[in-house]
């Protein structure tokens, strides 16, 4: 093995390691028993551990050197090389016993995070969550040195490749200046019309999963290389080739599980469109977080809240829960999804309120991976931030800063790619339709293949074989701002 073919054998072996340990993780949080915790931390461990070790293995050194000095002539080699290349220089930053001990300290905590977030009890999580910390920071001081950049940046790096908070903070001031004040004229605007007609339950999960399955699949999911199932937490894991989505049922509220699917389809599409030649290769992966969330966006958000997706998926609704009335009618259902208000859950969040909530995560994050905010300290910070954003009194830390798994799962610096994405997303969309005209009737009719085929072909399909901002550019035709968004949430809400 020499050079590039040498690196390839490697890298697809690490891939399949993290592969495995995906899916471990995914059994965890939807079928594992609480008392497999203890076994299953050694396990994903010990699968970080092995792939950590191929990665910094001398050998690998050698042939990233090799392999530079004779580059592939194949423009995907020569893409896969480069991301090889950036994989390897965050893994040599951290030694194997920090990433082992990451590891341990993540799974535990994730663990007591599934008991104390319906208990409220930030005083149980408190010292695992400090321990995650300790270890992060330690990681992220080592992996600036390595990469040359502040240490939040180097866990921001980890999720959105070469992302800077000099580009996120321009982007996320810009909507803080927006957003208040156009939030306050949906308010009033919503406030001056006739509230929408209750839509009454119950609403039994038996019939909400089929409704849900008959929405995926007409958005392009594959059955026999995916799953639905319950969790905590929505998420969407797996590979391209077993891709999983989970959800959370409210009975006496059906839409906040539908979109969580609708949502995570987004993200299970993405991940079935990538390169199938550049499987288990670093170019055939994702190009980062803020991309991966602007798939689920555009799909959710851009279209899924979109008129058109109402007129065609009203009459499923009213026949999966054997229901009719005026309540049921395309405008009162329509009003129903594009209906705003400040709330607690950023997961519940509407598409104008949403970026409040990321903000005040971004900036707490970057505060504890500075040191300007210690663990104790937290709720009093995040409650605070929350009257200041979005003019709300937090009630428990249930509704505060127990109620996303990321930093109690280790995940620092993934907060800013949701915003991004829904930036990202909004540009892309008003792309597609610009060069497509069937799109939105394709929408109306529950034809998602114009919309799938353009995102195929200018995203899905291209893998991380361009950077991010070259990807954007190329298929919207400017780099990532907020026009875009600002624009769609005007003609939504006040056009």
């Amino acid at each position: 093995m020499r050079g590039y073919s040498g690196l390839e054998v490697i890298f697809r072996r690490i891939a399949a390691v993290d592969e495995a340990a995906r899916l471990l993780h995914w059994d965890m949080s939807v079928m594992m028993p609480p008392g497999g915790a203890a076994a299953r931390s050694e396990q994903l461990a010990a699968l970080k551990v092995i792939a950590h070790e191929q990665m910094t293995a001398p050998v690998v050194r050698d042939l990233l050197d090799a392999a530079e000095a004779d580059p592939p002539a194949d423009p995907w080699a020569a893409a896969n090389l480069r991301e090889m290349r950036r994989q390897w220089r965050h893994a040599v930053a951290v030694d194997g016993a920090l990433v082992e001990a990451l590891s341990k300290a993540c799974a535990t905590c994730e663990m007591v995070w599934r008991a104390a977030r319906p208990e409220s009890d930030f005083a149980a999580i408190a010292p695992s969550l400090a321990e995650v910390l300790r270890l992060v920071r330690e990681q992220a001081a080592a992996k600036a040195v390595a990469l040359g950049t502040s240490r939040y940046e180097a866990l921001l790096d980890q999720y959105e490749p070469h992302g800077s908070t000099r580009h996120i903070d321009a982007l996320f001031d810009d909507l803080a200046g927006f957003l208040p004040g156009f939030l306050e004229k949906v308010l009033a605007r919503q406030e001056a019309a006739p509230a929408p007609m209750e839509l009454e339950g119950p609403f039994p999960t038996e019939a909400q999963r089929p409704l849900a399955v008959t929405l995926m699949q007409r958005l392009g999911f594959d059955f026999d290389h995916g799953r639905l199932d319950v969790s905590l937490h929505p998420f969407c894991s797996g590979v391209p080739d077993d891709v999983r989505i989970t959800t959370r049922y409210d009975e006496a509220d059906f839409l906040q599980a539908l979109m969580g699917v609708l949502h995570e389809t987004g993200h299970a599409l993405y991940e079935r469109g990538l390169p199938a030649a550049w499987r288990l290769q670093p170019v055939g992966e994702a190009r980062g977080m803020a991309m991966h969330e602007s798939q689920s966006l555009l799909v959710e958000m851009q279209a899924c809240r979109s008129r058109e997706f109402v007129t065609f998926a009203a009459p499923l609704m009213r026949d999966a829960f054997a229901v009719d009335g005026a309540a049921w009618s395309e405008e009162n259902l329509y009003r129903h999804y594009i209906r705003v208000e400040r709330g607690f859950i950023r997961v519940d969040a509407d598409e104008v309120t949403y970026p409040a909530h990321i903000i005040l995560r971004y900036r707490l994050e970057r505060a504890m991976i500075e040191g300007l905010l210690e663990v104790p300290d937290l709720p009093a910070a995040w409650n605070e931030g929350m009257e200041e954003l979005l003019g709300l009194r937090v009630p428990d830390d249930r509704h505060g800063c127990l109620q996303d798994i990321h930093w109690y799962d280790g995940a620092f610096g993934y907060f800013p790619t949701y915003t991004l994405g829904a930036l990202t997303a909004a540009q892309l969309f008003a792309a597609a339709n610009r060069a497509d005209g069937d799109i939105r009737p394709g929408i109306a009719r529950g034809d998602f293949a114009p919309l799938l085929g353009w995102l195929r072909e200018n995203v899905h399909g291209l893998g991380s074989m361009l950077p991010a901002d070259t990807l954007i550019a190329g298929a919207t035709g400017k780099p990532l701002g907020t026009d875009a968004f600002k624009a769609h949430l005007q003609a939504r809400y006040l056009g």
